[in-house]
């Protein structure tokens, strides 16, 4: 019988993104991560088949975002990533449902299951950034290396702490459309293939033709909150215009989902601001406490 683990994962130490978010304080935006994965947990369907298991995450220090080797936090997000593959070995699931925390937690669960189903893995990452940075770079926020790190491209000190890597033949990244400076050469050097929102909605085949033509025997898919139209519904931290609508996003993952052995979904990136603004309201009401 097939197993699936809801896996809700609360990380926040990769998102440097405190000057984004101004109408929050800085722990505030930092640790937003961490109640937009509690409630994308409580606002996703139960399903009584699927287990839930919870990485630990410290909520520690929010505004101390020092870097270690180019990577804002990187011994707790080290932790948190052995953390999270210690679950994933006990729990030995045949699918992962990843709730988000940011980009970077696609990172254990993608590389778990290409290592557990092997190179005809194929990965579609929607999201409005291609997160190919590098601890070499300017900016040190680890979910911007997310798939630069899937790929085995972020270092010694971070490749080694996983089991398997994908190969970039196999990723299609779909709606990138802000690049750091430099990121949109690097996303050419290394020949990441790249759908718009528009040519997605054009020919919803698109995605499905490319993995039928590479034979992709497994398929995961990582969905950034930002890859959405912010005019049509706004929940991520970066406000990029013409991103995927809706129902295009929802129609290509269900028709991933039926067409081919989806194993591995995140949904990441939520920064629920007016529900942390009200939780800060709730919390200085005294009867309530």
């Amino acid at each position: 019988m097939s197993t699936t683990l809801r896996l809700i994962y609360p990380q926040w130490q990769g998102g440097v993104i405190s000057p984004l978010v101004p109408e929050l304080t800085p722990a505030d935006a930092n640790l937003g991560y961490v109640l937009g994965s509690q409630l994308l947990d409580f606002l996703a369907p139960k399903n009584a088949e699927h287990k839930t298991a919870v990485v630990p995450v410290s909520t520690a220090n929010p505004e101390d975002r020092h870097p270690t080797g180019g990577i804002s936090n990187w011994p707790e997000i080290k932790a948190q990533t052995l953390a999270a593959f210690e679950i994933l070995n006990r729990e030995n699931p045949d699918r992962i449902i990843t709730l988000g925390g940011e980009c970077s937690v696609s990172v254990a669960p993608f590389t778990w299951l290409a290592q557990k189903y092997g190179p005809k893995t194929a990965m579609i990452w929607i999201d409005a950034h291609c997160d190919i940075n590098l601890p070499s770079d300017p900016y040190t926020g680890y979910h911007a290396m997310a798939l630069a790190a899937c790929l085995g491209k972020c270092g010694d000190e971070v490749t080694s702490l996983f089991p398997a890597t994908f190969d970039i033949s196999n990723i299609m990244a779909v709606d990138i459309r802000e690049w750091d400076v430099g990121i949109k050469e690097r996303q050419q050097e290394f020949g990441l293939k790249h759908v718009t929102a528009q040519e997605l909605h054009q020919n919803s085949e698109v995605i499905s033709e490319w993995l039928k033509k590479i034979e992709a025997e497994k398929v995961v898919i990582h969905f950034d909150m930002d890859a959405l139209d912010p005019q049509e519904l706004f929940t991520a931290v970066g406000k990029v215009p013409d991103g995927i609508k809706v129902a295009d996003a929802v129609q290509l993952i269900n028709k991933l989902d039926a067409e081919f052995d989806v194993v591995g979904l995140t949904i990441a990136e939520p920064m629920p601001r007016t529900a942390i603004k009200l939780k800060n309201m709730l919390s200085a009401l005294h009867p309530l406490q």
